[in-house]
């Protein structure tokens, strides 16, 4: 097979995928109507015919080659049991135990503080911003109607918070594609994220605390079941303790499996269920995540990464200007995605390759993916997580949007991390 590389013309595939995606989601007037999948599909098509050869066999092979890459592979079987363990735990009633004890315990007069820790704490459980959302929003709302405070200022509390455990949790899809694209482990990241972001949260937090001592509300909450808190807590501490997260999971889905036949919550049938319905949650980010490895192999192969590196780093001299490559390099693709988990896969090889290249460290690189990708996403007015709290709300997303005071603060933070740290 002729390897004749194509120069910037590798990168066209990237270039389609994008042209595609925005494009059709600007028609339609919805970025989540347009599914990834497809518009990846076609780029993988294309790929396919730029590559120089004749023998559509050999293309395959390189395709094929960079989607079932190991860490692709050990990616998508943690996407599988990530699935599984968060349908199952809610199917139990994990989450609305967790959100019924920490609502329990919110004092009145620091209700803004008390919701912004929930949904920090929350969405560190159950590894998902969406779902953190889902589950405070409601209750955002109904204490932004008692207290006549402005919905979009209570919406974005709940936002910020649930991007801390989305940029932050050990079972958070984005972590698990920055740990794994960067070859390091997940307390590794965990560790230097947390140097990152705690000054952000801390201050954030403090801001709250100010803003509503003159509130005095005290919040309704459900019935509290320790038990089935467990699971959450168990994979906290097992990840923490540095347990391969594979095996974290495993073990949180027989855990969930178990409580949920004591408590009577499950029955065998609805448990073999929850775990399929969770397996088929994670089906279309684990077909983006095969495309996305195969098409970068094929884009490597004729010569784009080798160009885009050049390019992106020849004035370059230091880790701090590999960094904020790698910074800008995800943020344009999560503007372009709007889904941050999608914009480190597709660029995580890349920055690994960047990193290496500039002795960038693998648990600061995977840092400022994630952590980027959080703060872009958080800002992207047509992303699932604003339009979803929008929706709770009655609001424009755009409303949100200037009372995003933790992931401003969060992206901030980032960068004055990136210039003022070592490597």
């Amino acid at each position: 097979m002729n390897n004749k590389k194509l120069g910037w013309f590798a990168l066209s595939p990237l270039l389609l995928f994008l042209i595609v995606y925005l494009l059709s989601a600007i028609v339609v007037g919805d970025f989540y109507a347009i599914p990834i999948s497809s518009a990846f599909l076609i780029s993988a098509f294309y790929a396919f015919i730029i590559t120089p050869g004749k023998r559509i066999s050999d293309k395959l092979s390189v395709f094929s080659k960079g989607a079932t890459d190991e860490n692709i592979f050990t990616m998508i079987w943690i996407f599988i049991l990530a699935g599984a363990f968060a349908s199952t735990a809610k199917s139990i009633g994990c989450i609305d135990a967790t959100v019924n004890f920490i609502l329990s315990i919110l004092p009145g007069n620091l209700i803004y503080a008390g919701l912004f820790v929930a949904a920090c704490f929350v969405s560190f459980a159950v590894g998902t911003s969406v779902g953190t959302i889902v589950a405070l929003m409601p209750v955002a709302n109904e204490i932004a109607v008692d207290i006549a405070v402005n919905p979009a200022f209570m919406a974005a509390i709940i936002v910020g918070g649930s991007f801390f455990g989305d940029n932050m949790s050990l079972i958070s899809d984005t972590t698990i594609a920055a740990t794994r694209t960067q070859g390091c482990q997940m307390k590794d990241k965990f560790k230097e994220n947390l140097k990152i972001v705690a000054p952000a949260a801390l201050v954030v937090l403090a801001i709250y605390i100010i803003s509503g001592l003159s509130v005095d509300v005290t919040p309704t909450s459900g019935e509290v079941s320790f038990i089935k808190m467990i699971p959450y807590i168990l994979v906290i501490v097992l990840a923490l303790s540095g347990v391969k997260v594979v095996s974290v999971l495993t073990l949180g889905i027989l855990l969930n499996g178990v409580i949920g036949m004591i408590t009577g919550s499950l029955k065998w049938s609805e448990y073999l269920s929850s775990i399929g319905a969770g397996i088929n949650s994670m089906g279309e980010l684990i077909i983006v995540t095969l495309l996305a490895g195969g098409v970068m192999a094929l884009i490597k192969y004729n010569g784009g990464i080798d160009v885009i590196i050049n390019s992106l780093t020849k004035n370059i001299k230091g880790t701090k200007g590999a960094q904020l490559s790698i910074a800008s390099l995800v943020a344009f693709a999560n503007i372009c995605t709007a889904n941050n988990t999608i914009a480190i896969i597709t660029t995580g090889g890349i920055a690994n390759d960047i990193s290496k290249k500039f002795g960038v460290s693998p648990r600061r690189a995977a840092s400022v993916l994630d952590t980027i990708s959080c703060f872009v996403q958080s800002l992207v007015p047509y992303g699932a997580q604003l339009l979803m709290a929008a929706s709770f709300a009655s609001i424009s997303s755009v409303e949100i949007i200037p009372y995003l005071y933790y992931p401003l603060l969060m992206g901030v933070s980032s960068l004055l991390w990136i210039i003022f740290s070592k490597k």
